[in-house]
């Protein structure tokens, strides 16, 4: 959680929005670092394979494959371009000698981060094709055959590179490292999810429409708003009664709250019920006592707002939307009655608290940037 001057500041934004906004704060170039750091310091061995009219020659290559250059990309999609270089010795055999060249080979991936159901985000990468592999042999003194050679070499060796990549692209544990379920993130569990075997893939707009009501849940809520439970509620002293002769004064504190989620309602909405029990003395010549009993209903919003926040709306209540229910605890209590107007002093000093209670949103707010970068660093 964070804290935040006042609600008032807050920048409201749709849940379609906060979508892309989601996707563009979780997907860094750092973490596409990561879904392919997997990849660097991997062998590659190609061949033997024959070139040239009837097998004139032969040619192996070996390298290994090395760090990954990572550079965002604009567009409506959050997408990064990665080029991941490799270096290759590569032996050509022609008429019983050796020729050894080196060389490096340059691989162009296009990484885009894609929502997918139910709450996942995936670093997508489409297959490597022969032509997005750039072969370029160091500068040195070649013959005229071994000149000859290389194209032919250049062909197989993009296509045996481009193959071995997406082998290695294809490989479980690579695949589950580009795999992102954002609820145990949000949860703090960093646990990756099995791979699916299929997956149905969400614009960010839907993932931010479906992002709510699978996180902010009866259940969280519940959580957030059983921490009012045991707040202590202090009224008065009041005057009240004829001439103001009589002083109120009362304590309790908030009981368990009660949440109940409004189905299919959107934005997600839940109606939240505080019950407060206060111990009243009424001081008319002798203390005369109380319980009072209220309930106090409100109606909890789940809202997006700026720059990535997820806020727990809540209108203060009014003193008339208050239940008071008074009890006499003596005989004199209940030879006294209740004094006029009591009842609506004691609605309006509670709605009161409850509203400055509110204004601390702290406990009904989270950073969901700050959340994220806390789980996957």
């Amino acid at each position: 959680m964070r804290q935040f001057a006042g609600q008032d500041q807050l920048v409201w934004i749709d849940y379609a929005e906060f979508g892309p906004r989601f996707v563009g704060a979780a997907v860094t170039p750092e973490r596409i670092e990561a879904a392919v750091a997997g990849m660097t310091g991997r062998g590659i061995t190609i061949g033997p394979f024959s070139v040239g009219p009837v097998g004139l020659a032969g040619f192996v290559a070996e390298g290994k494959v090395g760090k990954p250059v990572i550079a965002p990309r604009n567009g409506p999609e959050v997408e990064f371009g990665v080029r991941l270089p490799a270096s290759l010795h590569v032996t050509i055999t022609l008429g019983g000698q050796q020729f050894r060249l080196e060389a490096i080979v340059d691989i162009a991936l296009t990484l885009r981060a894609r929502a997918a159901d139910p709450l996942l985000i995936v670093i997508d990468v489409p297959p490597v094709e022969p032509d997005d592999v750039d072969f370029t042999v160091r500068a040195q003194a070649i013959g005229g055959i071994i000149a000859m050679l290389l194209d032919p070499i250049t062909v197989l060796i993009q296509r045996e590179v481009a193959a071995r990549v997406n082998g290695m692209l294809d490989d479980p544990q690579t695949r589950r490292a580009r795999i992102f379920d954002i609820a145990a993130i949000l949860d703090g569990r960093r646990a990756r999810p099995p791979l699916p075997p299929r997956l149905e893939w969400l614009g960010y707009d839907e993932f931010g429409r479906r992002f709510f009501p699978r996180i902010v849940t009866a259940d969280r809520v519940r959580e957030v708003v059983e921490g009012l439970a045991g707040r202590v509620i202090e009224v008065g002293p009041l005057r009240t009664g004829p001439g103001a002769a009589a002083t109120v004064q009362a304590t309790g504190v908030v009981r368990m709250p009660r949440v109940a989620p409004r189905p299919g309602a959107d934005p997600v909405s839940f109606d939240l019920t505080l019950p407060v029990e206060l111990d009243l003395t009424i001081d008319a010549l002798v203390a005369n006592r109380y319980r009072a009993n209220l309930t106090i209903p409100l109606v909890l919003i789940a809202r997006a707002a700026e720059p990535l926040l997820i806020v727990i709306d809540v209108a203060p209540p009014t003193p008339e939307q208050i239940q008071v229910d008074l009890r006499p605890l003596s005989w004199r209590a209940k030879a006294l009655g209740v004094l006029g107007g009591i009842r609506g002093q004691l609605a309006t000093r509670v709605a009161a608290v409850v509203r400055d209670e509110l204004r601390d949103l702290s406990f009904r707010s989270i950073d969901v940037a700050a959340r994220i970068a806390a789980a996957t660093d």
